[in-house]
């Protein structure tokens, strides 16, 4: 069967693309290829079923190639990409973060917004995995489909039961792409669980820095969850995205400041005041002004200062270890959760195989190829659905 235009990939980037495809090219046949079935499953698990879906800030260097992604994020800016969901019948808010929700605060209008307008345009989906893809004249699917144009809109490798399994990587290897390293980005980092374990939904704000061999690789802030394997939370899922440039991960340590916004020689003020106006206070309970009490425990134990001990009784050392662990409490890192856990691809295909400006691969012409499946990676917030929104939109053009 020939199509004009055959997706491969019926997730965010797959179901734009093909709405836009349409749209610019009304007498053009569209088909979209999905191994699952139905569209979009990935879709209602972003944004915790909320789906963040794009961030009023974003821009090129919020990327780890903005040279790369700057063409696209220039022409389709957020604001863009607004009306386009507004042109869906879907309205957004954003919160004083940029972040942008779905009005009805449930990632199921998302995709009822895009299936309702693929049914509208009259756009063919088709519940089938795409093994094989061939070009001499037309491209050939599966040897059982023919197309003009292609857009590969695959995903990576995370959350693979939602249908991001890494195998577009393998078809578009067969074309000649170079496919760079590959790695879960935005995923919870595994850790030592000496005080992880006894921390197990406590969360802290704060600021974490991650160190090979002592040398920074990278820096995030925002909120921090214990778990029994290591650690979560935002600000964790942030610096993730930098462990792909470790060498060895035993080398690897994360340093949490749970009072950025403080000195050492602050804390040990805070300290030293606490225990003049309450010297009979019981030490377990010295750091419930400036902390979860569960945490200011373990990190007490850690410094060696007995619970059931008086505030009074406390040096001026013990004082400046609390001070000097609350400002770097020490993980040695040993891993992450993995693909199943991420939401994000670190790598993909190389840019260099791809023309900024059409997405159009340098290898084969008349393929296009957007989204996750591309080595374009942001950090969490709504950047990595914007990528996906507005390469997808890019791509639809279908320039060559």
């Amino acid at each position: 069967m020939f199509r004009d235009v055959a997706i491969i990939g019926g997730g965010m980037s797959g179901l734009v693309s093909a709405i836009e495809v349409k749209r610019n090219y009304p007498e053009k046949s569209v088909v979209i290829f999905e191994k699952l079935e139905k569209v979009g499953k990935k879709i209602l698990a972003t944004g915790n079923g909320r789906c963040n879906l794009d961030n009023l800030t974003a821009n090129e260097n919020d990327y780890n190639k903005p040279g790369f992604v700057s063409f696209a994020l220039q022409k389709f800016s957020p604001q863009s990409n607004l009306d386009f969901w507004k042109s869906l019948g879907l309205l957004t808010v954003a919160d004083n973060e940029g972040r942008v929700y779905p009005r009805s605060n449930s990632a199921s209008s998302v995709l009822d917004a895009l299936r309702f307008e693929v049914e509208n345009l009259g756009i063919e989906i088709v519940s089938e995995n795409i093994v094989s893809l061939t070009k001499a004249k037309i491209f050939k699917i599966n040897n059982n489909h023919e197309a003009k144009n292609v857009i590969v809109c695959m995903g990576g490798c995370s959350s693979p039961s939602q249908g991001s399994d890494g195998s577009g990587f393998g078809l578009l290897k067969k074309l000649g792409h170079r496919i760079t390293s590959l790695a879960p980005s935005l995923v919870q980092i595994t850790t030592d669980t000496r005080f992880t374990k006894s921390l197990k939904g406590v969360r802290v704000r704060g600021k974490l820095t991650l160190r090979e061999n002592e040398k920074i690789i990278g820096i995030s802030e925002g909120e921090i969850l214990f778990a029994d394997y290591g650690l979560s939370g935002i600000a964790t899922m942030d610096l993730s995205r930098f462990l792909a440039k470790v060498q060895n991960v035993k080398n690897t340590k994360i340093y949490l400041d749970m009072a950025n916004d403080m000195t050492e020689k602050e804390i040990i003020s805070y300290l030293s005041e606490r225990q003049k106006l309450n010297p009979s206070l019981e030490c377990e309970n010295l750091l419930t002004g400036i902390l979860p009490k569960a945490m200011g425990k373990v990190l007490l134990k850690k410094c060696n200062v007995f619970l059931g001990e008086k505030v009074k009784n406390l040096s001026d050392k013990d004082f400046e270890n609390v001070a000097k662990n609350m400002k770097s409490f020490e993980f040695c890192v040993t891993g992450t959760k993995g693909f199943e856990f991420s939401q994000v691809t670190s790598g993909g295909v190389s840019l260099e195989d791809v023309n900024r400006e059409t997405l159009m691969s340098k290898k084969v012409e008349g393929l296009y190829l957007c989204g996750e499946i591309l080595d374009v990676d942001s950090r969490c917030g709504g950047f990595n659905l914007h990528w996906a929104v507005s390469s997808a939109r890019l791509a639809a053009e279908l320039k060559g």
